[in-house]
């Protein structure tokens, strides 16, 4: 049985907090270094893509252990359980967007999906930054502010591939492939801003 802590972790919470959000960039620099070499070294890469989505994992289950844990939390408890599932839930889009690049068969990569995954990448080192001064409720608008322009910038990306891909009256089975990769990775990035939403939120909240 667990027991109950009546001391705070302050220090341990945001180091876990600040080693998710490293994780975070770290898989998103695979991803580009996966989209970029493609196809060499693509299951390679995949495997270590799906490796730190394991790692998210269990950086997730660490914090919802030590909340469980712990009576006097730093901030608000759902606050913090809400922060550690937004910042897994983007490594479970990334390993997903690596997951068709790998597995659906495509023989090159599109331009388009490799500037996606340059804007993740970007988003993820916006997002480390942020999280880097959630301890003391420091002011992180500035980052937040940066990754929210280059989620725009991702719209725009996503919208003109699709276009693109029926325009070009490619294959309906390669339409098909990369539309869902284009998709896949759209989702990491909104999952990115989802994150600087409820990181925002709660340095709101607690100022």
């Amino acid at each position: 049985m667990a027991r109950l802590t009546l001391i705070p972790q302050k220090h341990e919470f945001f180091g876990l907090y600040n080693r998710a959000a490293e994780n975070i960039v770290a898989i998103a620099e695979r991803l580009v270094e996966l989209l970029d070499r493609f196809p060499d070294d693509a299951d390679d890469l995949g495997r270590e893509v799906k490796e730190l989505e394991h790692e998210g994992d269990r950086l997730t289950h660490e914090l919802v252990d030590l909340l469980n844990r712990t009576f006097v939390t730093p901030f608000d408890r759902d606050d913090m359980y809400r922060l550690a599932g937004a910042l897994d839930d983007i490594c479970d889009h990334v390993d997903a967007a690596a997951g068709r690049v790998v597995g659906y068969g495509v023989r090159e990569i599109r331009l388009q999906a490799r500037e996606q995954a340059q804007i993740i990448r970007r988003s993820a080192g916006k997002l480390a930054d942020a999280v880097a001064l959630l301890e003391g409720f420091q002011d992180s608008r500035a980052h937040l502010a940066q990754l929210r322009e280059l989620e725009d910038v991702a719209d725009g990306i996503l919208h003109d591939s699709v276009s693109s891909l029926f325009m070009a009256r490619a294959d309906p089975l390669e339409v098909i492939r990369w539309k869902d990769i284009h998709e896949s990775l759209e989702q990491a990035m909104d999952a990115c801003e989802y994150a600087a939403d409820v990181l925002e939120a709660i340095v709101v909240k607690n100022r």
